[in-house]
């Protein structure tokens, strides 16, 4: 008997194979909660977020994430390269995290800093929404490591971008095939909230139909 990479297990009955789906199968899929999920928004910084393709659509978007994270009770970790070049997180987006310090980089994975590592860790969610940019530069790196980390990492697909359309794409393509999962603003925030009911439905409701 043995597992291969599709996920099977074979055995041989009276000579012939046989297979039934493995339990340990990494193609699973278990729906975010509040108490398990950690908003990490990358380097989305002034000089580089004005240049991104659809600028406005991604900032739009990760402003409806961190409201809505903040209803949830979901931690938020921000972070920037290199802010001395390129400037510090827009304003207008850290006016919606007071007392959020962002942790300051150079390497393109987030993963590759210590302090951020150390953050990260104390935070003890299992589940990584990731929003931010470049998709196939910094947030490629970073969602690739911490999938090595033994992190679920959640792609916010809407609320990502590149400097050029074609590699946002090719980064979303290629952070799904080292093993992501790929959301959407709407979809991952309606799965956080489950019930359709009460103030924080209202309240999200309301910031996603904006």
């Amino acid at each position: 008997m043995y597992c291969d990479s599709c996920d099977h297990v074979f055995f041989t009955v009276t000579g012939r194979f046989t297979s039934i789906s493995c339990i340990f199968s990494s193609s699973i899929t278990i729906m975010i909660t509040p108490e398990e999920t950690l908003l990490l928004l990358i380097d989305v910084q002034g000089k580089l977020a004005e240049s991104v393709f659809q600028p406005e659509a991604l900032t739009g978007n990760i402003s409806k994430l961190l409201r809505s994270c903040t209803i949830l009770g979901v931690p938020v970790l921000v972070t920037e390269q290199y802010p001395k070049g390129l400037g510090h997180t827009l304003a207008s987006l850290m006016d919606l995290l007071p007392g959020n310090v962002p942790v300051e980089k150079k390497t393109f994975s987030c993963c590759g800093v210590p302090e951020f590592m150390r953050q990260l860790r104390s935070f003890n969610r299992n589940d990584i929404l990731v929003a931010g940019i470049e998709a196939h530069v910094c947030v490629y790196q970073t969602s690739v490591e911490l999938l090595e980390f033994g992190y679920n990492v959640h792609l916010v697909t809407d609320a990502v971008s590149s400097r050029t359309e074609g590699n946002k794409h090719l980064g979303i393509r290629c952070i799904e095939k080292a093993g992501a999962s790929l959301t959407s603003t709407e979809m991952a925030l309606f799965e956080l909230l489950r019930l359709a009911e009460g103030e924080r439905f209202k309240s999200i409701s309301k910031i996603v139909k904006e």
